[in-house]
């Protein structure tokens, strides 16, 4: 007998790249290019005098963020869960819902940790295809299924579906859980969280890691039925009950008093992101509208690898997925004003 026989192989998700090099401008990654809220460094001052709870473990079911989000979303606490960044609550909702013989459906270009999760949770999944403008057609999800996992906004493309759209996926398939990745919606978008009470089969998720300017702290929730977060629950104490540490959930607790410098920040971004689609305009490129904090472009003269080559040798940071379909496009992040004026001098060298 050889262990390598039984070793769990799977195709892992590969990152955007987290080079350490001086002076990078770095729009690979969609982290918000704004520092986070001040109440933050504040919220640090006191645990730095209050440091002996670090001795303690925190509370399993994070009782202090559970209830901070739920009076900040006007929700029922047993209508929240929390976990180390959206990409653990996903997965730990895979792991509780999807056990059917039937597929999965999600897009064929999206997230591509879903395809990882599939693999590794062991269920059977459908990737449908998007349309030739990368968006997503809702008649392709009224089929039999084992579950839904729609982004919206879309990832990598950036495009969102109205809400009305997401409840006729909905409506049609109220005998499957529908999880809705929220991920981008604070740039765009209208929140399926108000439809929690009306279909019991919708799971909402978001982060910290974009608008909330919070990546380093791996903070996501999900938004359900008291039902549905009860079996996530359960799920996630049988298998992984100590995982939020007390410094995030204080800090995530505290960052949600500060409404004012939140909206700031996500109106900077839209603001910028939406001189930048002109600019990529003047120089021939192409894209699908983002409601994102990032645009997915492609130049129908200049290849998008030789275009990420150059970009990366001036010291500018993109993403390029080497994916059919979609291996020509680039998906930039929105930067401050003066990264963005970087990238577009950049690439005025580049493409003329």
């Amino acid at each position: 007998m050889n262990w390598r026989e039984y070793v769990r192989n799977v195709t892992p998700y590969v990152p955007g790249e987290q080079p350490k090099i001086d002076n990078l401008i770095k729009l690979n990654t969609n982290e918000n290019p704004y520092s986070p809220s001040p109440v933050v460094k504040d919220e640090l001052i006191k645990l730095a005098e209050d440091y002996d709870c670090l001795r303690r473990y925190p509370k399993p079911d994070c009782d202090a963020l559970r209830d901070a989000l739920s009076e900040y979303m006007g929700i029922s606490p047993d209508k929240v869960f929390t976990g180390v960044g959206s990409d653990d609550v996903i997965c730990t909702i895979f792991s509780t819902f999807f056990h059917s013989s039937l597929p999965v459906l999600f897009a064929d270009i999206t997230y591509s940790f879903y395809e990882v999760w599939a693999e590794y949770v062991g269920f059977p999944k459908e990737l449908i295809p998007v349309k030739d403008d990368l968006s997503i057609d809702i008649n392709d999800y009224r089929r039999e299924n084992g579950g839904i996992v729609i982004a919206n906004p879309n990832a990598p493309t950036g495009l969102a579906l109205p809400l009305s759209k997401i409840e006729e996926i909905l409506s049609f398939n109220k005998d499957s859980i529908v999880i809705v990745d929220e991920a981008y919606i604070d740039f765009g978008g209208e929140s399926a969280v108000k439809l929690i009470d009306k279909y019991d089969n919708l799971i909402v998720t978001q982060t910290y890691s974009k608008s909330r300017n919070l990546a380093g702290l791996r903070i996501g929730m999900a938004f359900a039925s008291p039902e549905l977060i009860s079996k996530i629950k359960a799920i996630k104490f049988s298998i992984n009950s100590y995982t939020m540490n007390e410094p995030s959930l204080r800090l995530a607790s505290a960052v949600l008093k500060d409404e004012k410098y939140f909206r700031e920040c996500c109106e900077k971004v839209i603001k910028t992101r939406e001189w930048s689609t002109e600019e990529f305009k003047k120089l021939g490129f192409e894209f699908p509208e983002s409601s994102s904090n990032f645009v997915f472009v492609s130049h129908p003269k200049v290849n998008a690898n030789d275009i990420y080559k150059a970009l990366r040798e001036r010291g500018i940071l993109v993403r390029h997925f080497s994916i059919p379909r979609i291996d020509n496009y680039l998906r930039i992040s929105i930067g401050t004003d003066d990264e963005m004026k970087a990238l577009f001098s950049a690439l005025n060298e580049i493409i003329k």
